[in-house]
């Protein structure tokens, strides 16, 4: 049974338990400090950075029409011109408002030709120092504006890091598939949080990791935000156009918004570290993953998370959804390039 003590210092409640134990990471120091002479220095000072047109903007304009006609092809009714369709019952399962991994959406070549455009994987290269990287098998988003049919569960502040790791750990990103601005929901991020997060911890605690399935994964409570914004940090709305690439330290607080104005919010998340980070049980995880169209949580190394082959719940229904059958539409080609990135084969 765990201990935890708790104590109240300047109104913040500090909940203190075992830690996690992580083996040291080489790469912890990698965003210490901002003497790049580039666009890394911003992530290393704020936490993340947008990179304009990374893809081309028809690429990502395409491959949103190719988000769009993968829900039209679920036997649910969905049209991407009829608001009317913009509700659960037309749709798979989300969550968030937008956010799926289902029906194996994480290999279906639209998504790769994002995930493994070139430009793309050159970006994470810059940051990590190598080429040789290996990407997660993430979700998407399409969030359609305004809909009424959804509980919104209000912000949602976190990071995909365990509070028991020291130091940087993971490079996240995402692809803007639309132009998203003010009023077109997206990322919203604690500028300037990942810097302070060792010093949070040290001084308010690391409680046991909090888990949805893999380690890295810390909510925050409304009582431990102040602390932030006494030291400078603050809230951005990141906004974006389509093909513009975002990426951000793991450590940084953030969440994302729905849309409220007349745009929907299209999005594909990646990640990518360097393939030498991966043991012999990733590369096992990762084949079995990529042969059997399943997808990962951020982090593609190290305590790396498959979700397993079955149907999601639906909301609407508490039931499992019969349409998820978990094979992709358009399945990826198995190049090799991709087979490369996908940590399948060697570089």
């Amino acid at each position: 049974m765990i201990q935890k003590t708790a104590s109240n210092v300047n109104g913040i409640i500090s909940r203190r338990a075992p830690e996690t134990v992580f083996p040291p990471f080489e790469y912890a120091n990698l965003l210490d400090h901002a003497d790049f002479g580039d666009w890394r220095d911003t992530l290393a000072t704020d936490g993340y950075v947008v990179l304009p047109a990374v893809v081309p903007r028809e690429t990502a304009l395409r491959s949103r029409e190719a988000a769009l006609s993968w829900l039209e092809a679920f036997p649910r009714g969905f049209k991407r011109d009829d608001p009317n369709t913009h509700k659960t019952e037309c749709l798979p399962v989300q969550h968030k408002g937008g956010m799926m991994s289902c029906n194996g959406v994480a290999h279906e070549q639209w998504v790769w030709d994002v995930r493994g455009h070139p430009a793309v994987v050159d970006a994470f290269a810059k940051v990590w120092g190598t080429d040789e990287l290996v990407v997660s098998f993430d979700a998407i988003t399409v969030a359609h504006p305004n809909r009424t049919d959804i509980y919104d569960a209000g912000r949602w502040e976190h990071m995909d890091q365990s509070p028991c790791r020291r130091g940087f750990h993971c490079l996240q990103g995402l692809v803007n598939l639309n132009d998203c601005g003010k009023d077109d929901g997206g990322l919203m991020i604690l500028k300037g949080s990942p810097a302070l997060m060792g010093e949070f911890f040290d001084m308010f605690g690391r409680e046991e990791t909090r888990t949805w399935g893999p380690q890295d994964f810390y909510s925050f409570t409304d009582d431990q935000h102040q602390w932030f914004y006494d030291r400078g940090c603050e809230w951005v709305k990141v906004c974006v156009e389509a093909g513009d690439l975002i990426l951000w330290d793991s450590r940084a607080m953030h969440y994302s918004v729905s849309p409220t104005g007349k745009t929907d919010r299209a999005v594909i998340y990646v990640c990518m570290g360097p393939t030498k980070l991966l043991t012999e049980k990733n590369k096992e995880d990762r084949r079995y993953a990529f042969e059997n169209y399943l997808n990962t949580n951020h982090v593609p190394y190290g305590e790396t998370f498959v979700n397993p082959r079955k149907p999601g719940i639906r909301s609407d229904t508490g039931l499992p959804d019969q349409d998820d059958d978990g094979i992709p539409q358009n399945p990826r080609a198995a190049s090799d390039r991709i087979l490369k990135l996908a940590g399948v084969k060697a570089y």
